[in-house]
């Protein structure tokens, strides 16, 4: 009898999931234990191993939204067992396969020696010719006379391939004054593409998460600056102990104390609006938004949750971030790991010195995100002279509809008082 393959429910709030990847091609077969699909859900990728031993039957297509425990592919004992698995629950419809080059102009059935226009010269009649859009495209960015062209498709259907082989022929090369280079990539409006990247996966969630963010939350941003005079002084007294320490802090690390006890101070800002109701959080959970380098031409971003903060110490803060930033890099995070959070911080400035303004999207259904800026000297007045200081910019963006501008700013002020004077973390 055939085992079952189901989405698997990775945490309580899960209700769905997508395959975004299958391991083994559909009939191969799978060994217990071995990875056989990749799934995602709005928060995370997760690789799921084969319950046992089998001839892979696969019914759901890649990203069609799956409810949790539902049927995903069947593993069949024997090759005639998957044949009747086959028959009666087919397989999803794979994706349409693209058609190949064309063969060289002339190996058709269209007359080796006559054009398009010469074709319909014989007939008598003026003729539409018929083109593909790719082709057209192509044409008119290339300024390619269509009528010149032997058609190799179905009628004599010019094709993309046919125009390539047009300019390359020895006819477009001696009729090019000056001879360019030919672009044979894809061109939409006018435009050579360099790159195509399918929005999905991790960035289609983002930038859904995003919109949503941006749609249901009345959203605003404040910015201002900080002195990190005192701060930086304290991080290098804490790198000098971090063989005692046992651990290296990071600037990441100091925010996100300083930030647990501003909201120990404001509680409102560690808040959620859920229907008609303003819940104010007892658990102080901060998510730390990590970058993930996808690929070249891919980025990503993810938020794992530091739970509890409001507890740890900042020796266990450091080492909880550093522990969920390699697991979020080696894609090892749970759906646990990247829920429940309460506040967020978007630490930008270890990407770029100088980064000083920005309005960071809303973590819903959360109500405040802080971006801290990078840090980098800058003239200030201090007691009325001029100086030359360490300055660092902090936006903060959060939910009007939950929060105005007297307790946003009393939380920015204690954190500011915190960044500048770090003695006071002690109190």
């Amino acid at each position: 009898m055939a085992e079952k393959i189901v989405m698997p429910k990775l945490a309580m709030a899960m209700k769905q999931g997508k395959v975004v990847e299958w391991k083994v091609n559909a009939g191969g077969w799978v060994e217990k234990g071995q990875i056989v699909m990749v799934i995602e859900t709005e928060k995370v990728s997760y690789e799921v191993e084969s319950p046992a031993a089998g001839f892979l039957h696969i019914l759901v297509a890649l990203d069609q939204a799956v409810p949790v425990n539902e049927t995903v592919a069947l593993l069949a004992e024997s090759e005639d067992e998957l044949k009747e698995l086959r028959a009666a629950q087919p397989a999803p419809a794979m994706p349409e396969v693209k058609e190949p080059a064309a063969a060289v102009a002339g190996a058709t059935a269209a007359p080796a020696a006559s054009s398009t226009a010469a074709v319909a010269a014989a007939s008598g009649k003026t003729a539409k010719i018929k083109i593909s859009p790719a082709a057209r495209k192509l044409a008119q960015v290339q300024n390619v006379d269509i009528s010149r062209i032997i058609g190799t498709g179905p009628g004599g259907r010019i094709k993309k391939q046919d125009v390539i082989n047009f300019m390359e022929s020895e006819e477009a090369v001696a009729a090019a004054a000056p001879a360019t280079e030919v672009w044979t990539g894809e061109v939409v409006d006018g435009k050579r593409v360099k790159v195509t990247v399918a929005l999905r996966g991790m960035r289609k969630a983002i930038a859904d998460h995003m919109v949503q963010s941006l749609t249901v939350a009345a959203q605003l941003s404040s910015m201002g600056e900080m002195d990190m005079t005192e701060m930086i002084r304290l991080r290098k007294s804490l790198l000098q102990k971090e063989e005692e320490l046992g651990v290296r802090i990071t600037y990441t690390d100091l925010l996100v104390y300083v930030l647990v006890k501003a909201v120990k101070h404001v509680p409102l800002v560690n808040s959620s609006l859920i229907e008609d109701e303003i819940k104010i959080w007892e658990d102080i959970n901060v998510g730390v938004a990590v970058a993930l380098e996808v690929g070249e031409y891919e980025s990503g971003l993810i938020v794992p949750v530091v739970k509890g903060a409001g507890n740890k110490s900042l020796v266990e803060i450091s080492r909880s971030i550093k522990d969920l930033t390699a697991r979020a890099r080696e894609g090892r995070l749970g759906l646990d790991d990247v829920t429940g959070g309460t506040i967020t911080i978007s630490n930008m400035g270890g990407f770029a010195n100088g980064w000083s303004v920005s309005t960071p999207i809303l973590n819903q259904p959360q109500s405040v995100i802080i971006q801290p800026g990078g840090i980098f000297e800058k003239p200030c007045v201090k007691d009325g002279k001029i100086e030359i200081r360490p300055m660092m910019s902090m936006s903060v963006t959060f939910d009007h509809r939950v929060l105005d501008g007297l307790p946003l700013g009393k939380f920015f002020a204690k954190m500011m008082e915190l960044v500048e004077n770090p003695d006071y973390l002690h109190l």
